[in-house]
């Protein structure tokens, strides 16, 4: 999925960057909660996040995880809603915080940037189809699959003796929560894609041996 950042071009970057001051999370602190008012943008320049929500019995749903570049809370900024969902670091995170009225004259100064933002929100709601129709058409190992190919792509890091290692610390329940299944029945998915020779995993850490098999075993249907 595009960034953000990286969509924009300098002069609108440092623009941004004038309107912004930096604060630091450290990792488990809630940058976003959900339900809570906006009344500011958040731009992540360094670290991962996961954006959740919580239904009404208190179950997490985890919806993306996103990485440096990505513009955090434009949503609400848009809509004038409560925050749809939280937001909570993944390890150390490092970020611009613009509040939303120098948000809104940026974009009014910037007729670009809001056709950006437009593309981006258009770009997560297919992104969101996506996981949907994944959801009814492949089994749980599929989804599995499918998720750790998107993490390998974004957060992949090259291992020495070969394989990409997700460099991400995401749990087996974080996990479970994002694809909508149990903890139970992604760690038997995630043993299938070992014993086939996809992965190999140790607590919070995956390393896909065979991206192009794992590929194609996500799009199996």
């Amino acid at each position: 999925m595009t960034d953000f950042w990286a969509m924009l071009t300098e002069t609108e970057r440092a623009d941004f960057v004038k309107r912004g001051r930096r604060r630091r999370w450290k990792r488990g602190e809630v940058l976003i909660r959900q339900a809570d008012t906006s009344d500011w943008v958040l731009l992540l320049e360094s670290g991962r996040v996961k954006a959740a929500s919580h239904t009404a019995g208190g179950a997490e749903v985890v919806l993306a995880v996103r990485g440096p570049g990505a513009l955090l809370g434009e949503l609400s900024a848009v809509s004038r809603e409560p925050r749809s969902a939280s937001v909570l670091a993944l390890e150390p995170v490092t970020g611009l915080v613009v509040p939303l009225s120098e948000f809104e004259v940026y974009l009014k100064e910037h007729g670009r940037v809001a056709l950006v933002l437009m593309r981006l929100l258009a770009e997560r709601l297919r992104d969101a189809d996506r996981k949907r129709i994944e959801f009814g058409a492949q089994d749980t190992t599929g989804r599995v699959a499918a998720r750790l190919v998107e993490l390998a792509d974004r957060f992949g890091v090259q291992e020495p003796g070969g394989g990409v290692r997700i460099a991400l610390p995401l749990s087996q329940d974080e996990l479970a929560s994002w694809i909508g299944a149990s903890r139970e029945a992604v760690s038997k998915s995630l043993g299938v894609l070992r014993t086939a020779g996809l992965v190999r995993t140790s607590r919070l850490r995956v390393v896909v041996l065979d991206p192009t098999a794992l590929r194609s075993r996500a799009e199996t249907e």
